[in-house]
C-alpha cells in the first residue's frame, strides 16, 4: 500500500507536512472501449496502478511523492462510438486539470506529476503544464504510465508492424497481470492497420505526420492491434518497466532545475 496518499490525511495534516520540495502525482487515464475483453477502465487501471507503485518506491528512495485521487474521465472521443464509454471535451478537461492543479499551489507543494495512461491526453497534457506554470509558477510535469510501444514480434510476441496502440498485446498483457478476473476471454483476433504500417511519415508510435481518427475507422472491435499471444508473464515485465520509469523519473522531477 502507498503511504503517501493525498487524500487519506485531514487537511491541516497534510498541510503541516507538505513543504516544496513536496511533488502531487496526479494519476490519468479514461474510461472507454478497449474492444469485447478488456474493461472499460483499462486505462485509470493501469495508470492509478504504476502511479502508486512508483509512488512507493520514489518515497522509499527518498522522494517526498504523494498520490493524489486519479483522474478518470479523459478526451476519449475517438471511442465515441461505443456504449460505455464516458469522455470529456478537451477544454473540459483542460480546466480540471487547471483547477487541480490550482488547488495543489495553495498548499507548500510546487511541484505535480500526471501519470498519463490514455494516449488522447498527451496533448492536452502539455497545454496544461504551460497554464499551470504561467498560471501558479508550479513545476508541472506529465509523463505516460508505461514504455511498451507496439509488440515487436521477436520473444513470442506477434509482430504490431509499430501500429499497436489501443487494447493490443502490451494492454492485454498488463491487465492480465495486474487484474486477470477484468479480462474477458476469449480474446478478439488481430486487427493491425497494415496499410498504414507500410507508410513512411504518416502513423502512430512516433511517426511524424499526425492525423484525425476513432478507433472505428479500423474495424467493429476497436482494437489496434494484436492481443492474441498477450499473457500476464509478459504483463508483468512490462508493468515493471512502467513503475521503474515512472519512479526514476519522479527521481530526476525532485531535483529539477530550470537552469
Amino acid at each position: 500500500m502507498t503511504a503517501h496518499r493525498w487524500a487519506d490525511l485531514p487537511g491541516p495534516a497534510l498541510n503541516a507536512t507538505l513543504t516544496e520540495r513536496s511533488i502531487a502525482v496526479v494519476p490519468i487515464g479514461a474510461i472507454e472501449h478497449h474492444g469485447p475483453h478488456l474493461p472499460l477502465s483499462t486505462d485509470a487501471l493501469v495508470a492509478e496502478t504504476v502511479a502508486a507503485a512508483a509512488v512507493s518506491r520514489a518515497v522509499a528512495a527518498g522522494v517526498d511523492a504523494w498520490l493524489l485521487p486519479t483522474v478518470s474521465y479523459g478526451k476519449s472521443d475517438e471511442h465515441h462510438w461505443a456504449p460505455g464509454t464516458v469522455w470529456l471535451e478537451g477544454t473540459t478537461l483542460l480546466e480540471q486539470l487547471v483547477e487541480i492543479g490550482r488547488s495543489v499551489s495553495q498548499t507548500p507543494a510546487r511541484t505535480i506529476v500526471f501519470v498519463n495512461g490514455h494516449g488522447g491526453n498527451v496533448m492536452l497534457l502539455g497545454w496544461a503544464n504551460r497554464e499551470l506554470r504561467r498560471r501558479f509558477g508550479l513545476r508541472s510535469f506529465s509523463m505516460p504510465s508505461g514504455v511498451g510501444g507496439a509488440a515487436d514480434g521477436r520473444d513470442g510476441r506477434p509482430d504490431e508492424l509499430g501500429q499497436g496502440i489501443h487494447a493490443g498485446f502490451v494492454e492485454t498483457s498488463v491487465v492480465m497481470h495486474i487484474a486477470p478476473e477484468l479480462v474477458v476471454p476469449p480474446l478478439p483476433p488481430r486487427n493491425v492497420p497494415e496499410k498504414i504500417a507500410g507508410l513512411r511519415h504518416i502513423g502512430f508510435n512516433g511517426k511524424p505526420v499526425m492525423f484525425g481518427w476513432t478507433s472505428d475507422d479500423f474495424g467493429p472491435t476497436g482494437v489496434i492491434g494484436d492481443p492474441t499471444g498477450a499473457n500476464a508473464e509478459a504483463g508483468a515485465e512490462l508493468f515493471e518497466r512502467g513503475v521503474g520509469f515512472v519512479a526514476e523519473a519522479l527521481g530526476e522531477v525532485d531535483g529539477f532545475e530550470f537552469a
